[in-house]
């Protein structure tokens, strides 16, 4: 587990050895269970996951209804920025759909790693960077794309979505009810034939 974690970071930026051994020494495994809550609606977190194994979904309640707005498999951070301060409790949910294991991460170790490895602010910044690139591509798709492109665009960019999440979380996902999905799933199997 250390050492995928390690390697991560080595993809970002080639690290010294005492660099790799500091990132491993501060690694904080956490397990979960299918079900377990990394971080409920109405909660303050000032914790940032990083998935080494596993899925973790987010949603959020709107009408008492769950709509899926993410999905963090491995190798994905999940970073809930607007939770870090008090006025600011979090509006989603994030649920393990399958046994996850996870490195958790504080501020006052990321800054304790900064001040003793100056550059890792820059690694950090690149992670943030690439993180908010893909909620902005997710987010822009909503305005512009049709639910069955999304679901096209799905297919292409996480196939593996497709074995590990139950369908009527990828309808939600997309955007549309578990009927809809299977109508856009008949009409692109038709389109392949």
């Amino acid at each position: 587990m250390k050492s995928k974690f390690v390697n991560y970071f080595s993809r970002i930026s080639p690290l010294s050895e005492e660099e790799a051994d500091a990132i491993a020494e501060s690694m904080q495994t956490k397990k979960l269970a299918k079900g377990d809550f990394l971080l409920k609606e109405g909660q303050f977190s000032t914790k940032t996951y990083f998935i080494l194994e596993g899925c973790v979904r987010e949603y959020i309640l709107t009408d008492g209804e769950e709509k899926t707005t993410n999905f963090f498999t491995e190798e994905q951070w999940a970073i809930s920025l607007n939770s870090f301060t008090p006025e600011n409790a979090a509006k989603h949910n994030w649920i393990c759909v399958e046994d996850t294991t996870v490195v958790e991460g504080d501020e006052q170790q990321g800054q304790a790693l900064f001040k003793r490895f100056p550059r890792f602010e820059t690694i950090s910044r690149t992670i943030m960077e690439a993180a908010f690139a893909e909620q902005k591509e997710t987010l822009t798709s909503y305005y512009t794309d049709s639910p069955e492109q999304r679901y096209l665009k799905l297919m292409k960019s996480r196939p593996d979505l497709f074995q590990r999440i139950p369908q009527y979380h990828l309808a939600s996902y997309i955007g549309v009810k578990p009927e809809s999905l299977s109508r856009i799933r008949k009409r692109i199997a038709s389109e392949l034939d």
